[in-house]
C-alpha cells in the first residue's frame, strides 16, 4: 500500500472532509442563540448553517441550542415563528462556549435589566459573546463592548455608539475581536463565524466549509479566492495555467516560460506563499479534480485518470490511495454528471 501523504495547506481546506482525520477528536464547542422578537432570520440561518456545514467536515464538532428570554416562541422579520429550544437561564450559560444575540432591523432597542444581567453572567463564566444584525446593541447596553471593535447594522449605529462609547463601532460588515464577534448583515453573520472557527480549528476548515456554502464564488474554481486572496499576481499566473491543463500537464519550466518567471523564482514562490512546491501542488491539483470526476460523473477510472492528465491507472491509483486512503476504484460515485463518452 502506498504511504498516506497529507494535502498541502493550499489545497488542504477542498479536500478536509474527504480525508481520515489526525490526532484524537477535536473538542466539542457549544453555541447557543438568543432569539429576539423579530430577529433577522438569514442572519441567524448564515451562522448557524456554517457551524451545521462544520459538522459535515468533521462530526459533532458544534453543538447548537436555541433560546428566548421567556421560552416562548418567536416571530423572525420575515413572518416566521420559531420555537426555541428552551428559555435561557444562568443554568444553560455554563453550558455554553458562544451566545449569539440575534436581533433585527425590527427589534426594539429597549433596556432589559434580566438580558443585561444574563449577558453580565456569560461574561463571568467566559462565555464569548456575539451579536447579529442589531445585536451588538445589546452587549453595549450591558458594557460588554468596552475596549472591542464592534459592527452593527448601520440604522443602529449612532444607537450603539451613544451607549458603548468606549467600543469602537466600525462600518465593517462583521467584526471579530478576541471573544466578541459582531455582525452588521447576513452575509456579515456568515463571515463572521467563518473567521471564528478559523481561530478555533484553523483555516483548513473555514475553507472547507467555503467549498460547500459558497457555490457561487468557489464551487467552479478550483482555486478559493481567500487562497487568490494571499497571492501575488505572477502566482495567480500560474495557478490558472495549472487548472487549465488538468488534462495535459505543462512541466515545471514550460510554466515559468509562459509566466515570464525563472523555474528557480516560481520555486521561490511557491514555497514562500503557499508552503509547497510546483509539482506537489500541481499533482494535488489534479488528484482533487480526481476525486471531483469520479463522485460527481460516471466516467470510467481510466477516463478520470486521462482527463487528470496522469500516465497510466496504475499511478492515479497509487497517488490517489495515498492521498484519500482509498483505491479509485472504492469511491463513492453519485453519478450526477452523464458521459459524453
Amino acid at each position: 500500500m502506498a504511504d498516506r501523504r497529507s494535502f498541502s495547506e493550499a489545497l488542504q481546506g477542498q479536500n478536509l472532509r474527504f480525508v481520515a482525520p489526525k490526532g484524537g477528536a477535536l473538542r466539542q464547542t457549544r453555541v447557543g442563540f438568543l432569539l429576539h422578537e423579530h430577529f433577522s432570520l438569514p442572519a441567524f440561518t448564515q451562522a448557524l448553517d456554517v457551524l451545521v456545514t462544520a459538522n459535515l467536515i468533521s462530526a459533532g464538532l458544534f453543538v447548537t441550542r436555541t433560546f428566548s428570554l421567556d421560552g416562548q416562541a418567536v416571530t423572525s422579520d420575515l413572518g416566521i415563528v420559531i420555537c426555541p429550544d428552551a428559555e435561557l437561564t444562568g443554568k444553560d450559560l455554563a453550558e455554553l462556549d458562544l451566545l449569539v444575540v440575534c436581533a433585527g432591523l425590527r427589534t426594539p432597542l429597549r433596556p432589559n435589566a434580566a438580558l443585561k444581567q444574563l449577558l453580565r453572567s456569560a461574561d463571568d463564566k467566559q462565555v464569548a459573546l456575539a451579536g447579529l444584525w442589531s445585536g451588538a446593541w445589546f452587549l453595549g447596553h450591558a458594557g460588554l463592548l468596552d475596549g472591542y471593535k464592534s459592527a452593527i447594522h448601520p440604522e443602529h449605529r449612532a444607537a450603539l455608539a451613544e451607549i458603548a462609547r468606549h467600543s469602537q463601532v466600525t462600518s465593517e460588515s462583521f467584526m471579530v475581536d478576541r471573544n466578541r464577534l459582531t455582525a452588521a448583515s447576513p452575509t456579515g453573520a456568515f463571515h463572521m463565524v467563518l473567521e471564528w472557527i478559523s481561530t478555533l480549528h484553523g483555516s483548513a476548515l473555514a475553507e472547507g466549509i467555503v467549498g460547500i456554502l459558497a457555490f457561487e464564488e468557489s464551487r467552479y474554481k478550483r482555486v478559493k479566492p481567500t487562497l487568490h486572496a494571499k497571492m501575488s499576481e505572477p502566482l495567480r499566473t500560474v495557478i490558472n495555467l495549472m487548472s487549465a491543463n488538468i488534462e495535459e500537464p505543462l512541466s515545471t519550466d514550460q510554466l515559468a516560460s509562459y509566466s515570464g518567471r525563472s523555474r528557480r523564482q516560481l520555486e521561490r514562490l511557491f514555497q514562500q506563499q503557499l508552503g509547497t512546491t510546483p509539482a506537489r501542488y500541481y499533482l494535488e491539483l489534479r488528484i482533487t479534480e480526481g476525486r471531483r470526476l469520479l463522485q460527481h460523473s460516471d466516467l470510467p477510472v481510466l477516463d478520470v485518470s486521462v482527463a487528470c492528465g496522469f500516465v497510466s491507472p496504475s499511478h492515479f491509483s497509487k497517488c490517489y490511495t495515498a492521498y484519500f486512503g482509498n483505491s479509485p476504484s472504492k469511491e463513492i460515485r453519485h453519478g450526477n454528471v452523464k458521459s459524453t463518452r
